[in-house]
């Protein structure tokens, strides 16, 4: 996909009679970064194809290519589940050990990808990162809207993920996050020692054709299942988590309390 993008690029460019010094300026890029994006050894940015966009005129073809730019950057392990949420219409999810990456801040997520053993390298690092953001569109996304409900562990929410400044601005990213119309946070009480959820992290997806997945990530593999039987009770059994959680208000009561702790 990169490279495909690249080279469409390229045309563009050499239509334009630019050379890639030229482009570069032209757009407030390094010379080797367009060189990079050309060859499809780095994908481009959302701000580098607008900004290519503008210069090129290329009438949206490059646009029109940046989810999938974007998609590529993900984990192989990865693609199917990112596939499947990109058509979700309702996306429910319980989350034991962290923030879920939908709901994560910049800060929150590289100091994640920096923990990450084997460790990655900072191109590596980069491209995770862009990815995990550029998800998070789909949180304002119209056409059509999903409706998102988050149960996220209280003892995810202690979790000194890069440090008390980085945490802080997590919770409060948390705060702001529940006055989207679309969007619900729960906090499950760690007073509640035996729940439905103990068994692990789900994610629930439901598709504008009605069809029903559930997706179990655990140690960098995603398992994804739409057996109707199946799926069946992972619905039931999230709606229990539902109603075991604290309700939206209280949670965001707990949330502002942890943040001004901090």
């Amino acid at each position: 996909m990169w490279s495909a993008y690249g080279k469409l690029l390229r045309l563009f460019r050499e239509r334009a009679g630019l050379t890639q010094q030229g482009l570069a300026d032209a757009i407030g890029y390094s010379v080797e970064q367009v060189a990079s994006v050309e060859q499809g050894r780095r994908p481009a940015k959302v701000s580098f194809t607008e900004a290519s966009e503008r210069m090129l005129g290329t009438g949206g073809a490059l646009r029109v290519l940046q989810e999938d730019v974007d998609l590529a950057k993900l984990p192989a392990f990865f693609h199917d589940f990112a596939l499947l949420e990109t058509e979700a219409v309702s996306r429910f999810s319980y989350d034991p050990m962290l923030v879920p990456g939908l709901l994560q801040t910049e800060s929150y997520a590289r100091a994640l990808l920096g923990a990450h053993f084997p460790p990655l390298d900072e191109e590596a690092i980069e491209q995770h990162l862009t990815a995990r953001l550029a998800r998070q569109s789909l949180l304002i996304r119209k056409n059509p809207c999903v409706v998102f409900s988050f149960i996220i562990e209280e003892s995810a929410l202690h979790r000194m993920v890069g440090g008390t400044t980085v945490l802080k601005e997590q919770l409060e990213r948390l705060r702001d996050s529940v006055r989207l119309r679309n969007v619900e946070v729960q906090v499950m009480p760690t007073q509640l020692a035996a729940h439905s959820g103990v068994n692990g992290q789900m994610v629930l997806l439901e598709t504008l054709e009605r069809r029903q997945f559930v997706c179990i990530e655990a140690q960098g593999m995603v398992s994804i299942r739409s057996d109707q039987d199946e799926v069946s009770e992972f619905w039931l059994r999230y709606g229990m988590l539902r109603s075991q959680a604290l309700h939206t208000e209280e949670s965001a009561r707990l949330i502002e309390h942890m943040a001004g702790e901090l």
